[in-house]
């Protein structure tokens, strides 16, 4: 059954991907988009069934502001939220906001079908393996939890944190290489060098670890 939907996230290649992935599942994507801000506008706009929303830090305060906003605005447009495994605090604040399903980053192309097609329906996306291991944390909270994110960076030099940045903006080779001034054959071989320290066999995979584990949002964009 095709869906009407709309790919929100802050990673281009990540939301392109997705919406690429569902097109050929016969669903009918209006836009993938990677807005900086205007998220809300953007979606309310074009007026999808459903919106995939992707965010890397659930817990944020005024993470899910966009989704209030388009509930107030369009409260047809289900909204199905892509992001890590949430804290209780992460998953509570985007139904909160109005949120009708939180699907994991790094789940299957399956069960993101699934949570559309539900949310489309009206009922609650989220698969209970999810809220089992969100709300252990309320039973077991850890004191020191591991933070791979920061563990991900202390892996990269400063020039593999630029090209991982701009690997996940979606820039080619060439791009890289223009961007940062070196030859192309020397910026192949720092993403090469990216992908092993990550354990990753794809640039979309070191893209997807990036945004999952919200390293990218520590160091920020290429700045140009």
């Amino acid at each position: 059954m095709s869906v009407r939907l709309m790919v929100v996230d802050d990673h281009r290649l990540l939301a392109e991907a997705l919406a690429s992935a569902l097109k050929l599942r016969g669903h009918r994507v209006l836009a993938a988009a990677a807005p900086s801000g205007g998220a809300a506008e953007l979606v309310i706009s074009r007026a999808p069934e459903v919106c995939l929303l992707g965010t890397a830090t659930p817990a944020e305060p005024g993470v899910f502001d966009p989704v209030v906003r388009i509930k107030r605005e369009k409260p047809q447009i289900a909204v199905v939220v892509l992001g890590p495994v949430p804290s209780p605090r992460g998953i509570a604040s985007a139904f909160a906001a109005g949120a009708s399903g939180y699907v994991r980053h790094d789940e299957r192309i399956e069960g993101v079908e699934r949570a559309m097609v539900k949310a489309r329906a009206g009922e609650a996306a989220v698969a209970p393996q999810l809220l089992s291991q969100s709300f252990a944390e309320l039973l077991n909270p850890a004191a020191e939890p591991d933070d791979e994110g920061a563990r991900l960076l202390q892996m990269l030099t400063p020039r593999e944190v630029e090209v991982l940045v701009r690997v996940a903006e979606g820039e080619d080779t060439r791009l890289i290489a223009a961007g940062m001034r070196i030859a192309p054959s020397t910026a192949r071989t720092h993403v090469q060098r990216v992908l092993m320290k990550l354990g990753v066999g794809s640039r979309l995979e070191a893209a997807a670890l990036a945004a999952r584990t919200g390293l990218l949002e520590r160091v920020g964009g290429t700045g140009g």
